[in-house]
């Protein structure tokens, strides 16, 4: 797969006007999956944590989804620091991609490499309002690109893997039709599927009674009746899409078709 310019500018429209729901059925909150089953899937998973952890927690995300960016700037540092650095947890981002951009993110987190695809990923979510915003967003790719060690010419070789652009295909359409994934992010937290992005609690009333009770989080102190009271959850995500409902699914065909390697745009063309 190649992406270029004209690519990067159509999928940013596509964001928009193809965010509808995917067809099919979907799961409702809480339905449990096979977790073995849930593990069958087309790209190795990049695994944080230990691997003997008595938590498994999958979350299918998309890089130009704004929940997936609040979960990933506001709750993850607290879920990484009492859950993963505990060996609780063992946690798996995997690609869901609703369009080009999407793509081009994660192959460029899997051209980084196993030690360095989350922070590829978790760079890109702490700049999603700059390069979602821009109007040469193939530019504000690069730039972020390089920031984390890529040349032009390793940023232009990571996007034309078409392998690994089929892949990613394939996590997607798996996710939609034999997990019935609705949107992102969704979670799978020892095969129980949740939807939304959530809050730290939320996580927590979860995963602690899957844990042994020697090793469940201890909870949080009262908040005394003279504080600020906590930002509800549901404030965290832009005005114009409430928080607490995932960013839908676009269908598998809204993804712009593949260009020829060659079809990479320089960095100055228009």
């Amino acid at each position: 797969m190649s992406i270029n310019r004209r690519d990067l500018l159509v999928s940013t429209a596509a964001t928009v006007l193809f965010g509808v729901m995917a067809g099919g059925v979907h799961a409702a909150e809480g339905d449990v999956f096979d977790i073995n089953q849930l593990m069958q899937v087309a790209l190795p998973d990049h695994v944080m944590g230990a691997e003997t952890a008595p938590v498994t927690v999958i979350e299918y995300a998309s890089p130009t989804c704004p929940h997936c960016a609040t979960f990933h700037n506001t709750v993850y540092p607290t879920f990484k620091e009492r859950y993963i650095d505990t060996g609780k947890v063992k946690f798996i981002v995997r690609p869901f991609s609703r369009n080009v951009l999407d793509t081009a993110v994660f192959m460029l987190a899997e051209a980084a490499g196993p030690e360095m695809y989350h922070t590829v990923l978790e760079s890109y979510f702490a700049t999603q309002a700059a390069w979602m915003s821009s109007d040469r967003p193939r530019d504000a790719l690069l730039a972020q690109a390089m920031q984390l060690g890529f040349t032009e010419e390793s940023f232009d070789a990571a996007l034309t893997n078409q392998e690994l652009a089929t892949g990613i295909d394939t996590m997607r359409n798996q996710a939609l039709e034999e997990f019935r994934l609705e949107g992102t992010p969704t979670f799978y937290i020892n095969g129980k599927q949740l939807t939304g992005d959530k809050t730290i609690d939320q996580l927590a009333a979860e995963i602690d009674p899957l844990l042994p009770p020697e090793s469940a989080a201890p909870a949080a102190p009262a908040t005394p009746a003279n504080s600020t009271p906590a930002t509800p959850a549901n404030t965290t995500a832009p005005a114009a899409v409430p928080a607490n409902s995932p960013a839908p699914a676009a269908p598998a065909n809204t993804m712009s078709p593949a260009a020829p390697a060659n079809a990479m745009a320089p960095a100055n063309s228009q």
